[in-house]
């Protein structure tokens, strides 16, 4: 897998905005078969950055109905919390 295979995307939410402030943890959506060495490597030559930290978990999907008898499900996803070395930033904007 290469690294825009690895990395989806950047999550933005408040709590990450505060992180992302605070901590100088960035949350980002990973594929569900990459490792944490997998996700520092790409996460790396993507932005440039120092990474020190990388936390995963595994995101279930939630039940979801929509007007009808069916239910259906969103999918499961990988979120990963990434800190960074003090002075590395991921410009988000």
């Amino acid at each position: 897998m290469n690294s825009f295979q690895i990395i989806k995307t950047v999550r933005l939410t408040e709590k990450g905005t505060r992180q992302a402030e605070d901590l100088n943890q960035y949350t980002v959506v990973a594929d569900p078969r990459a490792n944490k060495t997998q996700i520092r490597q790409a996460v790396q030559e993507l932005f440039k950055v120092k990474v020190t930290k990388v936390n995963t978990l595994n995101v279930r999907g939630k039940l979801r109905r929509q007007r009808t008898a069916q239910a259906g499900r969103s999918s499961n996803w990988k979120k990963a919390i990434i800190t960074l070395k003090d002075g590395d930033k991921i410009s988000l904007t």
